[in-house]
């Protein structure tokens, strides 16, 4: 599906299972210091670069937002929490070159708060979360996961919390979750059979 093509209608993300986002950003505290802040936001759209390359690492789909004129973020959907922390901490990724550089100026008291870097990461088991696109191109959870008609998950948000995917059980907690009915109760267990008292031995009288 062409990323910019208008989907006419009401859709929804097609995802199933756990969704794994992360939200990574930058702040610029100090607007003078272009030498601080423009390497960090390099370092990002390099990172991006890198993983588009592979996809194989699990980026599913991205999108690049800001939050005001000196915060800028990106939204990262993952196949899963164990390839995006496989990627942060690969030898051979670009990811981890940083990191290092970044330990390295910190201990060196070289970090002098001229710039704020930020990162939030959530799994959200299936039953957790839902969406809803108006004549939208795939963005965002649907861009990663997939696009579908609304009404395959449900034309309200909690049918669409309801909806359950074959290979996931329902979790009871979550909203819309159907109610998991109490086992039925069995027969009483019969009490086991006590043992009549032994009759006493009759007493010898004398003759």
């Amino acid at each position: 599906m062409a990323a910019n093509r208008i989907v006419s209608g009401r859709t929804t993300a097609d995802a199933e299972g756990d969704v794994v986002v992360l939200l990574i950003g930058m702040r610029v505290n100090r607007f003078w210091a272009v030498h601080q802040w423009v390497p960090v936001m390099l370092a990002m759209f390099r990172m991006l670069a890198e993983l588009a390359r592979a996809p194989e690492r699990g980026l599913l789909g991205r999108v690049l937002l800001t939050a005001s004129p000196r915060t800028y973020y990106v939204v990262q959907y993952w196949e899963s929490k164990e390839k995006l922390y496989a990627y942060a901490s690969a030898p051979d990724a670009f990811h981890h070159r940083v990191w290092a550089l970044i330990n390295r100026r910190e201990r060196a008291g070289k970090v002098r708060g001229h710039v704020g870097i930020w990162h939030e990461t959530y799994v959200v088991p299936e039953g957790r979360y839902e969406a809803i696109y108006g004549d939208m191109p795939p963005f965002g959870l649907a861009a990663a996961h997939g696009q579908v008609p609304l009404e395959r998950r449900g034309r309200t948000a909690k049918d669409r919390f309801a909806h359950r995917s074959t290979a996931v059980p329902a979790d009871p907690a979550a909203p819309g979750a159907p109610a998991v009915p109490e086992a039925p109760a069995g027969p009483a267990t019969p009490a086991a059979p006590t043992t009549p008292p032994a009759p006493a031995a009759p007493s010898r009288q004398s003759g």
